[in-house]
């Protein structure tokens, strides 16, 4: 029995493969539908897929188990940003300092605060670079590394030392061939003394992520004044022992915040909790109906590739009709007929989704090469979309199979 499925299923296919090779051009035609429908899934995809993994890996890499407590928490319209406009005052060192005081289950937190500022060296400068005010333990929450030399220290920290900790573009820019450390830094006419660089982090969406200069938030403060000038204001970092405390520490810190600000029972916080899933939420939230629009056109092809094959095996079946009332008078039967021609139309349809996964991969490999776009494709897509290619031709056959097992042996010998 086993025997008989095989050279069921092997004839129909190899019938199906040398059909595709003898007429070229048809099944080009034929399969056209399916290829541009799997090229389009393949390509839509590797965009999701590549964009979703910079995002969670670039853009909202806030840390391993870090949250920030801020003046806005993630707002999408404009109604609800007015509103925390309003209501949601700016932090202060005071709340930095009222959190710090009285949390009991953090590994670390602490402050940043930034500020675009010129920076020169010599005869070079650098405009709208991103100065932060941190604490001393900023460097152990976040992502930021040491390349060479070290991050201030507390005691650096608590007497208000004007030293710098520099992003690679300014290491590059300022100090071209020279090794920044112990060199002097000019920031808005201040002099900071350079005690580390930072490891290259590359850019995010074209944006460079080593404009940057680390400075102790205190002496940021002593020289420029007290009080945030930027709409956020402090924001006030808080690093986790584990995943599994996270939440605990975020209702900790909420509480904390809210009894802060005096806030009555059941109203709104009016300040923000942020972490790194906040912000791949609103992505996914933001793209995600973009995915399904996409992968709804690419049904639509699908559908059209598969109304094509059909119509090709209708024809098909008007062709081979002789051949059909021999199979019959010979004894096939209706199943063997409608087999035969579900295994053919799977068959074309397979290889257009193969094809399709070719030029999909093609197209993914050379944008990735050529932009900044990111492209990830998985395993699972390639499986899809040969799998989806295949149930295509299997349900558009059916028809015509059907059709062909329906066929009398006597009319259909009579055809020529």
């Amino acid at each position: 029995m086993l025997h008989r499925r095989e050279i069921m299923v092997r004839e129909p296919a190899l019938i199906a493969l040398e059909t595709l090779w003898v007429h070229k051009l048809r099944s080009v035609l034929t399969l056209l539908g399916v290829i541009i429908a799997v090229t389009a899934l393949i390509g839509v995809i590797s965009v999701v897929n590549g964009l979703n993994t910079y995002v969670a890996e670039r853009l909202a890499n806030f840390g391993v188990n870090v949250f920030y407590i801020t003046r806005y928490p993630i707002i999408t319209n404009a109604k609800e940003f007015l509103e925390a406009r309003r209501h949601n005052r700016k932090f202060t060192h005071e709340d930095y300092q009222h959190v710090k005081d009285r949390i009991t289950m953090a590994d670390e937190i602490g402050v940043s605060e930034w500020r675009n500022k010129e920076v020169r060296a010599g005869n070079e400068s650098l405009d709208e670079v991103a100065v932060r005010g941190t604490t001393a333990n900023f460097i152990d929450i976040a992502t930021d590394k040491i390349a060479s030399g070290r991050f201030f220290t507390e005691g650096e920290y608590q007497r208000r030392l004007q030293v710098a900790f520099i992003g690679t573009d300014v290491a590059e820019r300022l100090f071209s061939g020279l090794d920044p450390l112990g060199k002097v830094l000019l920031i808005d006419g201040a002099s900071f003394l350079v005690i580390g660089v930072a490891e290259k982090n590359g850019s995010v969406f074209g944006q460079s992520a080593d404009n940057f200069v680390y400075v102790p938030h205190t002496s940021l403060t002593k020289i420029w004044g007290e009080g945030p000038v930027n709409d956020q204001g402090l924001w006030i970092a808080v690093k986790c022992s584990s995943p599994g405390v996270m939440q605990q520490v975020k209702d900790q810190a909420r509480s904390l915040m809210r009894a802060r600000r005096k806030q009555s029972y059941g109203s709104p916080d009016r300040f923000g909790i942020i972490e790194s899933e906040s912000v791949t939420s609103l992505w996914n939230s933001i793209f995600g109906g973009l995915e399904k629009a996409s992968i709804g056109i690419v049904s639509v092809f699908l559908v059209i590739g598969g109304v094509v094959i059909m119509n090709i095996m209708l024809a098909t079946v008007t062709e081979r009709t002789h051949e059909i009332g021999i199979r019959k008078a010979l004894g096939a039967r209706r199943s063997d007929i409608r087999m035969q021609f579900v295994v053919e139309s799977s068959v074309m349809a397979g290889i257009g989704g193969i094809l399709g996964v070719a030029i999909g991969l093609g197209v993914t490999k050379l944008v990735a090469l050529t932009t900044s776009l990111p492209m990830r494709t998985p395993f699972s897509a390639v499986a899809i979309a040969v799998t989806l290619s295949t149930a295509v031709g299997l349900f558009f056959g059916l028809w015509p199979a059907v059709k062909a097992s329906r066929l009398d042996p006597v009319v259909a010998l009579r055809a020529e």
